[in-house]
């Protein structure tokens, strides 16, 4: 897909590494100018190095999505500088207590996590559909999960924020429809990330099943899934919202 983004204003959240970070680089190579934004500033700076390194354009705004002045600021320093926002992936999150059972979980982790995968996303619709709603139109995309669309063992909470992320996508893409804004998901399966080497660390019995927990036999790519989150900023996909796209090698067709 040569080029299908020139022109384009595309902002990235949790663009500082993993799947935020190739989705950054692949939206610069179809020719979009990417607003890099993360909490942690050093990562994102790295971001936007490499993307001028591949020659492309974009900048750094340091943002956490769970604050909603920081989102507004976010939003507003994109127009500020470009004029408009074409696309948004919408990818912050976090994976938040890893290996007990429901009643385990932590409070305060749990209102932490839903903090970042809920309201985050929730924030960053808010401040860019109106922006969007003004120009005529946007696209947007959210990271949900494989475990947003089943349950998963171990991970109530993760799973519940993002079988969430994949209702306000729903809901989202039915109330704007018709203003030509576009709202998808990604639902990444096991994807070779920070957050995965997270998950599997010191659990090597988990660690040495991953292969067959995907059908394909193998984790993803970061690159994997930025290339459908291209796709689905594009005028190619553009008669598809609403949509939880797994982009898991057959994790959630088991």
């Amino acid at each position: 897909m040569p080029d299908t983004l020139h022109g384009k204003i595309a902002l990235v959240t949790g663009a500082g590494s993993g799947i935020g970070r190739a989705t950054s680089l692949v939206l610069a190579r179809e020719g979009a100018t990417i607003v890099v934004s993360d909490v942690n500033a050093d990562g994102g700076e790295e971001t936007l190095s490499a993307i001028k390194d591949m020659g492309g354009d974009g900048m750094f705004v340091h943002a956490d999505v769970s604050r909603a002045a920081d989102v507004e600021a976010l939003v507003e320093a994109t127009v500020k500088a470009y004029g408009r926002l074409d696309c948004s992936y919408n990818n912050a999150g976090i994976e938040g207590y890893i290996g007990g059972r429901l009643h385990e979980y932590p409070e305060d982790t749990w209102d932490r996590l839903m903090d970042i995968n809920v309201k985050g996303v929730w924030l960053c619709l808010k401040y860019e559909i109106p922006q969007m709603l003004k120009q005529g139109g946007g696209a947007i995309v959210n990271t949900a999960s494989a475990a947003g669309l089943v349950g998963s063992r171990q991970l109530s909470a993760y799973s519940a924020s993002k079988h969430a992320v994949v209702g306000l996508t729903k809901s989202a893409a039915l109330e704007y429809a018709k203003d030509g804004i576009r709202v998808n998901a990604v639902c990444p399966g096991i994807i070779d990330t920070p957050m995965m080497d997270r998950l599997v660390a010191g659990r090597d019995d988990y660690a040495a099943t991953i292969p067959t927990r995907q059908p394909i036999g193998r984790k993803g790519t970061p690159g994997e899934i930025a290339e459908a989150v291209a796709w689905l900023c594009s005028d190619a996909a553009s008669l598809v919202t609403g949509l939880a796209m797994p982009v898991d090698g057959a994790f959630t067709a088991q």
